[in-house]
């Protein structure tokens, strides 16, 4: 990839999977559920009133975020659809990462208010949507779109004891955005998390479909590589570590880049168990830290 500034990689809403979108779903059954945030899973029901979200405990959906204003956002209803309405915020408000003043809602559209998310589920099958959302709650981390920590776990070590039972290959690579407490320092929190959930859109599309990248820690990633002898991770953290570099992040107006260090491990049978293999790995992050940061070692 070329390192001129034209041919960096900039991520905007369309990146972020906004397209065409579906038409409004009927208004007579809708509610709000919390995907990602405080009192995560939470459902609000709405109707054909206002409904407030705010950091104010009279609000409709309080949340007590000092990234979200007292009198944050209001959800209305006009007689066809229900609308969304900035209320003034100190950080703004968001449908499906565009940020907005006013908007209709369509069903499946995520709401980002300060460091929260909600999904704005309407129509007829809203019952069996919100049991889907949670199930999917259990496995996949909301704000970046990777898999979380607990279906991380359960895959390295199905992936384990493959690689334990028929000697096949297996590598692990772990990953944190250098100096991210800078970032947070310096821009605010929600420009942080923005920053997690671009760079997860960066790299996903560019690994295999049996990878699994997952979110394991605040701005840690692992990435589980089956069937990949240690040369290959090699290749594949220099990968991300190149696509962190190249990248561009856009937080409203503002733009600014990172740096990813990475740990590197494959599995052999001295590793014992997963736990094992995961450790051995993060000391080889805490060597690429140490090392200088925006490396991979191992």
């Amino acid at each position: 990839m070329s390192e001129h500034k034209d041919s960096r990689q900039i991520i905007t809403a369309v990146d972020a999977g906004i397209g065409v979108l579906p038409p409004a779903a009927p208004p007579e059954r809708a509610c709000l559920v919390v995907i990602y945030g405080p009192e995560l899973g939470k459902r609000s029901t709405l109707s054909r009133t206002t409904f407030e979200i705010g950091r104010s405990s009279k609000a409709d959906l309080p949340i007590d975020q000092e990234s979200i204003s007292r009198h944050h956002a209001r959800i209305s209803f006009d007689g066809v659809t229900h609308l969304i309405e900035d209320l003034g915020s100190t950080n703004g408000t968001f449908v499906n990462d565009a940020k907005v003043q006013k908007s209709m809602l369509r069903d499946g559209d995520q709401i980002k208010v300060g460091r929260s998310i909600l999904k704005y589920m309407a129509g007829d099958n809203i019952e069996a949507n919100y049991h889907e959302e949670i199930y999917r709650l259990m496995t996949m981390d909301a704000l970046t779109q990777t898999h979380n920590r607990r279906y991380f776990n359960e895959a390295l070590e199905r992936e384990f004891n493959r690689s334990l039972r028929y000697r096949r290959a297996l590598s692990l690579l772990l990953f944190d955005i250098d100096f991210f407490k800078k970032i947070n320092d310096t821009y605010g929190h929600v420009a942080g998390d923005s920053v997690l959930r671009q760079l997860a859109l960066i790299i996903k599309p560019r690994l295999r479909q049996q990878d699994v990248l997952a979110r394991v820690g605040g701005e840690e990633f692992a990435v589980l590589l089956p069937e990949v002898e240690l040369a290959g991770a090699r290749v594949a953290a220099e990968k991300i570590r190149r696509l962190a570099e190249m990248a561009r992040f856009q937080v409203d107006t503002r733009e600014f880049g990172c740096t990813v260090s990475l740990g590197v491990t494959t599995f052999d049978p001295r590793i014992t168990s997963p736990a094992m293999m995961y450790e051995l790995c993060d000391k080889n992050l805490y060597r690429a830290k140490e090392g200088g940061r925006n490396r991979a070692e191992g």
